[in-house]
């Protein structure tokens, strides 16, 4: 696929970076790039020399949401194709949310509408600490609909109710505190907080990791019951005789590294050699 909005790279260890690169309109986003997000993330997550993926963007903000010009044109079509295009940024929302590997939010600067929905979507997000964040879609007769279920799972019911409404600006710690961010930091450490999660990431199971995030979208929310325990049981049950699982009790027991750490090993000498 020809990359027109976005920029992608992946490491030899297996990192691949996500880049939202329309900086010239703050990089808003329209159908075209929705289109090109979700064929990218579909190829990354096929892909199994990929195994944490960060989205950054380019330019001064993170990006503004919605593209001016993109809703000016919806706004001149009816129900049906508004629908249809609401249910392709769902459609992206949810394979961010569901991404079978480590997803990691970079936000270097300001998240607008729609754009905290991809926050929201990622399993960490971090960010600069001149960063912020607005759920503004009320200031022009819209709602926060499509990314509602994201967004309010990060932030609870009661702080939605607040941010839904008033459609204020709040601040990178706000964001933290209201528990849509895990850090924030200077902007010159960003990227080196970003690499320290990521060489984190790169420590444990590939397998575990996907699992467990498998565990928490099935899990989550769910009232205690006998099948939810069954899950449970089955689950660990599962990986404990798995290939990795394997592995790494079997390296714990050792005394040794586990070969995922063996591989990342090679793939930072061949970094190093470049």
């Amino acid at each position: 696929m020809n990359q027109v909005y976005t920029q992608v790279s992946i490491e030899q260890r297996g990192v691949a970076s996500l880049t939202l690169n329309r900086p010239e309109v703050h990089n808003a986003f329209d159908d075209l790039m929705i289109a090109e997000l979700i064929q990218i993330l579909d190829q990354l997550a096929a892909n199994p020399d990929v195994r944490i993926l960060l989205l950054n963007a380019n330019g001064k903000n993170f990006s503004a949401g919605a593209d001016l010009n993109w809703m000016r044109s919806m706004a001149e079509k009816d129900y049906a194709q508004n629908l249809d295009d609401a249910n392709e940024l769902a459609m992206l929302m949810h394979k961010l949310d569901k991404f079978p590997k480590p997803t990691v939010a970079v936000v270097q600067g300001a998240a607008f509408g729609g754009a905290v929905g991809l926050v929201a979507c990622c399993d960490i997000a971090i960010a600069s600490d001149n960063a912020s964040f607005c759920l503004s879609e009320v200031k022009i007769g819209l709602i926060p609909a499509v990314i509602s279920p994201y967004v309010m799972r990060a932030l609870g019911e009661r702080q939605s109710r607040r941010y839904f409404l008033t459609a204020e600006r709040f601040s990178a710690d706000t964001a933290k505190q209201l528990g849509l961010l895990h850090e924030v930091t200077s902007a010159s450490e960003l990227n080196e907080k970003a690499d320290a999660l990521v060489d984190g990431l790169l420590q444990n199971s590939p397998a575990a990791i996907s699992a467990a995030k498998t565990l928490i979208h099935n899990i989550y929310n769910r009232k205690i019951s006998n099948n939810v325990v069954a899950h449970t049981t089955q689950a660990i049950a599962e990986i404990r005789v798995s290939a990795e699982g394997q592995e790494g009790l079997g390296a714990f027991l050792e005394k040794r590294r586990p070969n995922w750490l063996q591989n990342n090993a090679q793939a930072n000498a061949k970094l190093k050699d470049k």
